[in-house]
């Protein structure tokens, strides 16, 4: 196992200078910094073994279509699925959910039915469900949060019933990094017959994620979140429900056989990958879980939590400084505000100190209006970070605090 003070050797990126000072990076779960080995598995395919796949026999696209697929099986393997035929490249998180919202949802919501979300979500997994409850004349429901930050469960078990067709919810909140009940909801959801989809876009690549023993209908994430490359996400649908879906986009390769009478398509999950794939991405995200399960994600989430703990400690004693939901169970996420100082101009003095955070509503503007905020300063954080990093946030911020309020 890999001390910690080591780790931040394997990304390249943390040796640059920002503004002449020490790079720190506190946006995780915006997306990941890119380990070495990712880096160098992505730039090594297309430098020597770069082929299209499914299409062709020579070489190079033989070796890449095998290499492609074995990738399909680890994806399966790391969450638990039980079939790689369950497992579905998109290009992220946002785009399974539009392929979810046009494809399941055109299947299963009709006039009067419900759908439910929270009112946590991130925009992925608001706007597409909320544009087809408006096309189907169906009803989306949100659950309230309360002061925490935390999904209300019984009011979400007293609006669960048989016109609700769809849950979706995320299994870690983005803006405030919740750790929802997830496996509750599915219990409970499925007991009066509702498909649940899990936003896991911030869960696997901080806790151990298992699709089958959740009983997860439906388990989507984004690779750029979890060391790999952008432009790649994963969508895990049990297969006798992708068998059901119709596909959503058209054209080569998930195409069995096409006349201009019609056309028929491929089983799961190649139906649903029109187009050329994001081969490259695909490949290096093989070696973005081979770095995870090297450092291993009990290793990962202990020291999530144990940063978290202390910045929430040493960023508590900043006058002003008020946290935007304080969950019971929250992963390396962390939201607040300070009176008086737009949290804009927060993240641009921290950025003058080499200090990278997010700013804004985080694509959470529903949550914002929930707590009656344009939006927060977010820190979040990875295996990279350390306490020394933490303790000069505190420093910065006890400095802008005090030229801000002069």
């Amino acid at each position: 196992m890999k001390l910690l003070k080591n780790i931040k050797e394997d990304f390249p990126i943390l040796e640059r200078k920002i503004h002449g000072k020490d790079f720190i990076y506190f946006d995780s779960a915006a997306t990941s910094l890119k380990p070495s080995c990712v880096i160098k598995t992505l730039s090594d395919f297309y430098l020597h073994e770069y082929g299209t796949v499914h299409r062709a026999v020579y070489t190079t696209a033989a070796e890449t279509t095998e290499r492609y697929e074995n990738v399909r099986k680890k994806v399966a393997q790391f969450i638990g699925a039980t079939l790689p035929e369950e497992i579905i490249f998109t290009k992220g998180t946002t785009e399974g959910m539009n392929l979810l919202a046009n494809s399941l949802g055109k299947m299963v919501i009709s006039d009067g039915d419900e759908l439910i979300i929270s009112e946590m979500e991130h925009h992925s997994n608001i706007v597409p469900w909320q544009q087809l409850c408006q096309e189907k004349g169906a009803k989306l429901r949100v659950i309230p949060i309360n002061d925490r930050a935390e999904i209300m469960m019984d009011a979400f078990e007293k609006m669960l019933s048989k016109k609700t067709k769809i849950v979706s919810i995320a299994h870690i909140a983005n803006a405030t990094g919740t750790i929802n009940p997830v496996q509750k909801i599915i219990d409970k959801a499925h007991k009066v017959g509702a498909i649940v989809v899990i936003d896991g876009a911030q869960s696997v690549s901080r806790m151990a994620v298992n699709v089958s023993e959740l009983d997860a209908d439906f388990y989507l994430f984004s690779s750029h979140k979890m060391f790999g490359p952008t432009g790649l996400g994963i969508l895990f649908g049990k297969f006798p429900l992708l068998e059901k879906m119709v596909p959503y986009q058209f054209g080569g390769d998930m195409i069995q056989k096409v006349s201009f009478d019609g056309a028929t398509f491929q089983p799961p999950p190649l139906k649903f990958e029109a187009g050329t794939p994001p081969i490259g991405e695909v490949i290096a995200l093989e070696a973005a879980i081979e770095y995870i399960q090297t450092l291993g994600l009990e290793f990962i989430e202990k020291k999530e939590k144990e940063l978290l703990m202390y910045a929430k400690k040493l960023l508590s004693e900043i006058p002003d400084l008020q946290f935007i939901g304080q969950p019971a169970e929250q992963a390396g996420i962390l939201s607040f505000i300070i009176k008086n100082i737009h949290h804009l101009d927060i993240g641009l003095f921290l950025d003058l100190e080499g200090i990278a955070v997010r700013t804004g509503h985080h694509c959470a503007q529903p949550l914002m209006d929930r707590f009656n905020i344009p939006g927060t300063v977010r820190v979040s954080f990875g295996p990279y970070n350390t306490f020394e990093e933490i303790e000069r946030l505190q420093n910065i911020l006890n400095q802008i605090c005090f030229k801000l309020n002069q």
